[in-house]
């Protein structure tokens, strides 16, 4: 009997399953402005480079669901229609507009209410975490991200002068300018860790979502990726400065600055991949 009811399924689900298609063809093609500005947004930005996998991730997903997804019952669902039209209206709106954000959020939105109203609520609530995932391919609007910046430079700066004065090297800080006697270095934007968070932020859910399996577990790692780019972009900072200190040597350009940026950012994975076995002993299930 259950596997009757299975390719039963299947076949009401595949006549929704080609007008899905339809739809998805339709979607693409009206939402091809949205997408051609995302693309060269990843193209052109370090800080959202990571973009190009968001899409292939999110098929993966979707892909290893695929048996359960066929063995729910497919239902239509008005209000995924009228979250549809809420949508394409905000969509036109801030095309219309020229506000990037509106229109590149509209897409989860849209997809959301296709699927809502094509496949019911259960189908929706099996392919929300997919859904969710494509907000990191959106790029941070420009208020957005200077607001956050700003403080992530000052709490990198305060940090790292704080650690340097404890261990006895004469510095004086001014805002996110340090001084030394012979030298000044400036916490900007991209040594404020906000780069970084971005692509750990993104590593960490992917990381949580397959490794682990309670829902309040992966948030925790998740969360965990905050500290761990503000601590990585700390050490980097105070590394630097005692080279200079010690040593002479500038590390904040060229080619072993780059290189710096590397092991750091492996050294940030490593962390939350530490936490994350930190938490496998919690993430087996209660009897």
């Amino acid at each position: 009997m259950p596997s009757h009811n299975f390719s039963q399924n299947q076949i009401n689900f595949r006549p929704k399953l080609y007008l899905a298609l339809l739809v998805l063809v339709s979607f693409v093609a009206a939402y091809l402005p949205v997408w051609t500005s995302l693309l060269h947004t990843w193209a052109s930005s370090d800080d959202y480079s990571h973009g190009f996998f968001i899409v292939p991730i999110v098929i993966y997903i979707i892909w290893q669901k695929k048996e359960r997804l066929l063995a729910i019952p497919a239902e239509t669902s008005i209000a995924g229609l009228l979250l549809l039209i809420i949508s394409l209206v905000a969509y036109v709106l801030g095309s219309y507009a020229e506000i990037k954000t509106v229109a590149s959020l509209s897409i989860l939105t849209t997809l959301t209410g296709c699927i809502l109203f094509l496949y019911g609520p259960h189908i929706l609530k099996e392919v929300s975490f997919p859904l969710c995932f494509l907000i990191f391919m959106i790029p941070i609007p420009g208020q957005v991200y200077s607001a956050i910046t700003i403080p992530l430079q000052l709490i990198v700066s305060k940090a790292s002068v704080d650690m340097l004065a404890a261990a006895g090297i004469p510095i004086l800080r001014d805002g996110n300018v340090i001084h030394l006697p012979a030298h000044t270095f400036e916490v900007v934007q991209a040594c404020s860790g906000l780069r970084s968070l971005i692509t750990l932020l993104t590593l960490a859910t992917v990381i949580a979502y397959f490794t682990l399996r309670f829902n309040t577990l992966r948030g925790i790692l998740i969360v965990s990726a905050i500290p761990a780019a503000i601590l990585v972009n700390i050490i980097r900072v105070t590394a630097m400065i005692v080279v200079y200190h010690l040593w002479g040597y500038n590390l904040t350009e060229g080619a072993v600055h780059t290189t710096i940026g590397v092991v750091i950012f492996i050294l940030a994975i490593s962390i939350i991949y530490l936490f994350r076995n930190l938490l496998i002993p919690w993430d087996k299930p209660t009897c």
